[in-house]
């Protein structure tokens, strides 16, 4: 990589501030780089839905209940994608929507991503995948208590 500069993201949106910083060096390498900018996807992704309205609980337990027999297999993929045809889908989808219809299409997006997901596909570099890839990438622990020793 070459030369040096930073990637910043900021967001203040009706009450939802996150501040996302790196300094990028002459000696930072790509797979740092990428890291930082899934972080950043990772975190629109999730906040773009909600902005929205769509009520992601009720898609991920429709998509749980089509992927919880499945393990990682294109035909566990293909028959969780046919199963997003069915009637119970369309319902889930607009359970999720609350009435407001122009958001059908963003929720059958989370839909699909989610089941697809759920069956250990990735459709995007995510940090998981990279800290998986690159040893020395290290996601980010939960915040919430430490335990005591």
């Amino acid at each position: 990589m070459e030369g040096s500069g930073s990637i910043d993201f900021a967001a203040n949106y009706n009450g939802w501030v996150v501040i996302k910083k790196a300094s990028v060096r002459e000696n930072t390498k790509p797979e740092e780089v990428a890291f930082h900018l899934a972080s950043i996807r990772q975190t629109i992704d999730r906040k773009a839905f909600e902005i929205l309205g769509v009520d992601t609980k009720t898609l991920d337990d429709y998509a749980l209940s089509v992927t919880k027999e499945g393990r990682k297999s294109y035909q566990n993929l293909a028959q969780a994608i046919q199963a997003l045809g069915s009637a119970e889908a369309k319902a889930a989808v607009e359970k999720a929507c609350a009435g407001r219809t122009e958001n059908g299409e963003p929720a059958k997006t989370y839909l699909l991503r989610k089941v697809v997901q759920n069956l250990g596909f990735d459709l995007d570099v995510n940090q998981e995948m990279l800290a998986k890839v690159y040893p020395n990438l290290k996601l980010p622990k939960p915040r919430g208590r430490k335990p005591t020793k």
